[in-house]
This record gives structure tokens, C-alpha cells and sequence, in this order.
């Protein structure tokens, strides 16, 4: 089975941040070859949005920087689609205002992935199976 990365999980995998603890960035490494972790394409128009405010700041130019990191043999990116519009329509209405969030947790629920997050409040709300290095 594979993963469903938070954005920023994919991210912290990708650039090596400390934020990552080591051991589920050699999970991560380990499962990378025989199944590709697992990005929501929401998580794209995040990592966008973290470089427009310049909280990241690729090396290279962002075209070629996006293609990179969610390059095919990197990461698996799963569209926002009718299954995961319907897991959407089925989160609790007092779960998480953040809609990027919502729709991650969405894909991990259509997908019947589990999610790799940091984020509290994801974690606090056990509506999606986590992911444990």
C-alpha cells in the first residue's frame, strides 16, 4: 500500500527539512521504489503558493522546479475527481476550515490511503487513517 503525503510531508521529503523526523523520511525513501507516495493535486497549488510568498525558494526556476518535485517516478499525483468531490461532501461540516486540507483529507478517504501529516488538527480529528513510519 502506499501513502498520501500532507504538502508539506512531500515537501519536507523532498528538500531534506529537519521538520521531517528521520525515520519517516527513510520510510518514505524505502517505499519511493516499489510504490510511489501519493500527492493530491491540491497539494500543487500549495507548494505554488508557498513560493509565490517566498516561505519557499526553489534553486531553479519554478516551472522546471514543480515539474521536479512532482515528476511521475517521484510522486503519484491523484486528481480532484467525483470520488474525491464525494468524500468531500462527507467530511464532518466542523472539520478543518483550511479547504486545501479538507480536500487532501478527501483523497486519502476516496483512495483509501493513509495520510502522512504533522498536521494537528488533521490528527486530532481521526476522520482519516494516518500513516505511521
Amino acid at each position: 500500500m502506499s501513502v498520501l503525503l500532507d504538502t508539506h510531508v512531500w515537501l519536507w521529503w523532498l528538500t531534506g527539512a529537519p521538520a521531517l523526523p528521520e525515520a519517516a523520511r527513510r520510510a518514505l525513501d524505502r517505499l519511493a521504489p516499489s510504490r510511489l507516495p501519493c500527492i493530491s493535486a491540491i497539494s500543487l497549488w500549495e507548494a505554488q503558493m508557498l513560493v509565490a510568498k517566498r516561505r519557499i525558494l526553489p534553486v531553479e526556476s519554478f516551472d522546471r522546479w514543480i515539474r521536479r518535485v512532482s515528476a511521475p517516478d517521484v510522486v503519484q499525483t491523484l486528481p480532484l475527481d467525483a470520488d474525491v468531490v464525494s468524500a468531500l461532501h462527507n467530511l464532518p461540516a466542523t472539520f478543518h476550515g483550511d479547504p486545501a486540507d479538507r480536500l487532501i483529507v478527501a483523497t486519502a478517504r476516496a483512495h483509501g490511503l493513509p495520510l502522512a501529516t504533522r498536521d494537528a488538527a488533521i490528527r486530532r480529528a481521526r476522520i482519516a487513517k494516518l500513516w505511521e513510519s
